[in-house]
């Protein structure tokens, strides 16, 4: 794919040894060639969403509580038990030591799939899980499977009561305060909530083993108050007792209503090949909440539901798991950009089939977001296949960037280009950020809700998605006077934090989000020669590891000084590089360093080994590990050095 090396620009950079512009060009041949072969017919790149144990366990539960034909309920269970850690626990990141939750979850599954309590690998979850309080400390979302098996009582719950529904969106209270994610997937349960379904099962495939205390499941597990919490956590306790009081005395007419009007919605927002969101939780628990409605498996909804969850499924070895999402779109538009940095030109023919097929992907019609941006016309790409209701603005900006920089013709297709920018500027929130997906999400009060203990009910705007709207600005043409990038400019100044980086929403973490905003500033023309890019880029290179590389570890999240920190990984090498380079600093020592880091350690098919989860789902809490990362960054990263080399 590259050039040759050029002697006159390498005796420029001496003191280095004569072979390495001659390697550094080979690897990006390599490189490139490799992500090449991962392209399907199609157009598109298409690789697996790793995220953990739970999401398999849930589709158990999911057959279970439907009935359905349990023929892949010991593939399922396989794959369960492969992931078990030596420990008994099941991870939610790679290297976390296992996590409470999954590891319930997980051993749940594995019950209700027939295995014995006294199973060996049952023995070790057991410990492991009473070791750390027991089942009664997992989270709402796990305490909801359980109740629905009658494992744990429903009053236990933190309810969202499905009147919720009835509250109009002009009045700031409605669900559309809450975020795409949130809302696809609450307004389900909340069905499944009013009407508290349990599926008794045999008491030996129960997991009452897993209690400190028999009176926990039903007796103590109830929201409460404490003085650890906020005063905010606290009144939505207090809250929450009144609404549980409530449930026992609706209104009939007023449930019915509530009840009919979130079925609509719910039947509304299932896509014709029957998805929800694009993502496992919504998906899951819509089919849930239509059957405690009285739809029956082979109805059409259903039927269709179900259909879609299996096209999540893959399978490996005899065992099947289920993935949290998929994400075509992504990385089709991320791996069109690393090719075109490494030198493919525009209009070649992988990537016109792969401009031909996102341009197909572009969502012409309104979603949810239309609700506080009603005049504004569609035009976004969303994350998956399928998800009309939901085009994010990640995902925009990254297409119209590859667009523009792939095709041969981008003039050819300047409406939807247009469509693209305009839709994201749109969506630009009154402090002058973008977020994921809607505009104004802003009420992060409502974090303190008890059922909300993922802590990510709310979409704000936040730095990589404001950055990445800047860079499609700016590689649209516009620049750092337009009005839009004026307001970017000044959140992204407002968000740094004093060591000079920026926290990353959407990677891990501050190597992500420091990479995103220099490459926004980059493309934009902010002058890069400012003291708080210059802060920013010592940051980076303080935080280098001792063999070149960088890396950032999960832990980072819910343990601030940890940020930076981590061992090294292709993907978070690559971030930290392209934002040295946009920096400025691509003759720096740091930046030769991290080049030679993965020219040194492309393996024999010219791909990277990774291992590490360096995708964010909810912060500290749904780690994602994407397994195109380690051929697409590094890629960028050595075709932007050679660039930037004079190569």
């Amino acid at each position: 794919m590259g050039g040759k090396a050029n002697p006159a620009v390498a005796a420029k950079l001496r003191p280095v040894p004569d072979t390495f512009f001659t390697r550094l060009a080979r690897a990006v041949d390599r490189a490139g060639d490799a992500l090449l072969r991962l392209q399907h017919p199609e157009g598109y790149w298409w690789a697996e969403l790793e995220s953990n144990v739970s999401i398999t366990a849930e589709y158990v539960m999911l057959h279970r509580f439907l009935g359905l034909d349990g023929s892949k309920i010991p593939r399922m269970a396989a794959d369960i038990l492969n992931r078990q850690l030596p420990n008994g626990g099941w991870s939610i990141w790679y290297g976390d030591g296992g996590e409470l939750s999954a590891t319930v979850e997980a051993y749940f599954a594995l019950k209700l799939a027939g295995l014995s309590p006294e199973d060996e690998p049952m023995v070790r979850a057991r410990n492991f899980i009473l070791a750390r309080g027991g089942a009664l400390k997992t989270r709402v979302f796990t305490r909801i499977f359980l109740a629905l098996f009658g494992q744990v009582c429903w009053d236990g719950i933190p309810l969202l009561p499905v009147e919720f529904m009835l509250i109009p969106p002009w009045s700031g209270l409605s669900i559309y305060e809450f975020s795409s994610w949130t809302r696809a997937t609450v307004v389900p349960l909340m069905i499944i909530m009013a009407q508290r379904p349990v599926r008794f099962i045999p008491p030996e495939q129960g997991v009452a083993e897993l209690f400190l205390d028999p009176e926990e499941p039903f007796e103590k597990h109830r929201v409460t108050w404490g003085a650890d919490k906020s005063l905010l956590e606290n009144a939505f306790a207090v809250l929450d007792r009144i609404l549980k009081l409530y449930q026992r005395v609706a209104v009939p007419f007023v449930r019915r209503l509530a009840l009919a009007k979130a079925e609509k919605w719910v039947l509304e927002h299932e896509e014709e090949t029957g998805d929800w969101a694009g993502i496992q939780p919504a998906m899951l628990n819509s089919i849930l909440a239509l059957s405690c409605q009285g739809y029956g498996v082979n109805s059409d909804p259903v039927r269709r539901g179900l259909k879609a969850l299996e096209f999540f499924t893959l399978e490996e070895n005899g065992r099947l798991r289920l993935q949290s999402c998929i994400s075509p779109v992504w990385d089709t538009a991320l791996a069109v950009r690393a090719l075109a940095a490494a030198g493919l030109p525009p209009g070649h023919p992988a990537l016109e089939k792969a401009g031909a097929w996102l341009l197909s992907m572009q969502i012409l019609k309104p979603g949810d977001w239309s609700i506080k941006a009603p005049h504004l016309p569609p035009g976004g790409w969303a994350f998956e296949f399928v998800n009309n209701w939901y085009p994010d603005l990640d995902d925009t900006s990254v297409v119209v960037a590859a667009l523009k920089e792939a095709l041969a013709d981008p003039e050819a297709h300047r409406r939807a280009l247009e469509l693209g920018l305009n839709w994201c500027l749109g969506m630009q929130s009154k402090n002058g950020g973008f977020a994921s997906f809607d505009k104004d999400n802003t009420k992060v009060w409502l974090n303190a809700i008890p059922f909300g203990d993922l802590k990510a009910l709310v979409d704000p705007p936040t730095e990589d998605i404001t950055a990445r709207v800047l860079e499609m600005m700016g590689i649209m043409g516009y620049g750092p006077d337009h009005p839009a990038a004026v307001r970017g400019l000044e959140f992204i100044r407002r968000t740094q934090q004093p060591d000079g980086s920026w926290w990353g929403r959407w990677g891990v973490n501050c190597i992500y989000g420091t990479w995103s905003v220099l490459a926004g500033l980059k493309a934009i023309g902010e002058d890069m020669g400012q003291p708080y890019v210059h802060r920013a880029a010592r940051w980076l290179k303080a935080h280098q590891n001792p063999d070149g590389g960088w890396g950032e570890c999960c832990e980072c999240y819910p343990h601030k000084e940890m940020e930076g920190c981590g061992p090294t990984t292709a993907s978070q090498t690559a971030w930290a590089l392209l934002g040295l380079m946009a920096a400025g600093e691509a003759l720096a020592p740091e930046v030769r360093s991290g080049i030679e880091y993965l020219v040194n350690h492309q393996n024999d098919e010219g791909r990277w080994d990774e291992e590490q989860f360096t995708g964010t789902g909810f912060p500290g809490h749904f780690m994602i590990r994407y397994h195109l990362y380690r051929d697409v960054f590094p890629l960028w990263a050595l075709g932007q050095y050679l660039k930037a080399s004079g190569q």
